[in-house]
């Protein structure tokens, strides 16, 4: 072999040795960034768990200001300490409605778009979704509660868990935008696309009214 074809030989070699090192070490770390998000699923899992009876003692009208805080200071820490993990999601949305009863609305609603930011799915994406629009209405926000509830509604059809509620809170908002035409438009979609809700003769009502406010 000349002295050309060793030395491209041997620069072959040691680059390939190279590429096999670096492809050793992605290896690794990846299987080690796996195993620490598990374990750090797991730690925020249990963090989760040991807030459950703070958080059940500050739910609801009957608690008190003390253990409300208790409660969300518990929360923002886990948020805080395992942001990561899919704790993460309950967490956030548990801490907005701490914060809702609370009266503190601004920071509800951050922590609802923490639980959508970080993953919520199915169910639990749409009741954050939907406070998001419920933070906006205690506000006297209206318009903004119309584009939180109006983007639900977009993607809700008859057979969706939450179609009812989604389009009763759309058309509320409405209203109390000052839009009783869309809000009109709103019930009437309701009615066509729920024939059969046990909410109907409300509906019915509520559109009457809002035909008499446009005389």
């Amino acid at each position: 072999m000349s002295e050309l074809g060793e030395l491209l030989s041997s620069r072959a070699a040691r680059l390939a040795l190279k590429i096999a090192g670096v492809l050793a070490a992605v290896v690794v770390l990846g299987g080690a960034g796996w195993l620490w998000l598990r374990a750090e699923d797991a730690r925020g899992q249990a963090a989760l768990a040991a807030t459950v009876d703070l958080v059940q003692q500050a739910d609801g009208p009957q608690a008190t200001g003390e253990a409300r805080q208790r409660a969300i200071v518990s929360l923002q820490t886990l948020l805080a300490q395992h942001g990561r993990s899919s704790a993460a999601v309950q967490a956030a949305y548990q801490l907005g409605n701490l914060q809702y009863q609370a009266g503190d609305y601004g920071a509800a609603r951050g922590a609802y778009e923490i639980a959508l930011a970080r993953g919520a799915t199915g169910s639990l994406r749409t009741l954050a979704a939907s406070a998001v629009g419920y933070t906006w209405e205690a506000q006297k926000n209206y318009p903004n509660a119309v584009t939180a509830y109006a983007a639900l509604a977009r993607d809700a059809g008859p057979k969706h868990f939450f179609f009812e509620e989604t389009l009763l809170d759309l058309a509320r908002a409405q209203a109390l935008a000052g839009k009783p035409a869309e809000a009109r438009t709103t019930y009437e979609r309701l009615l066509k696309d729920a024939p059969d809700t046990r909410r109907a003769p409300d509906i019915r009502a509520r559109i009457a009214e809002l035909q008499a406010l446009g005389k």
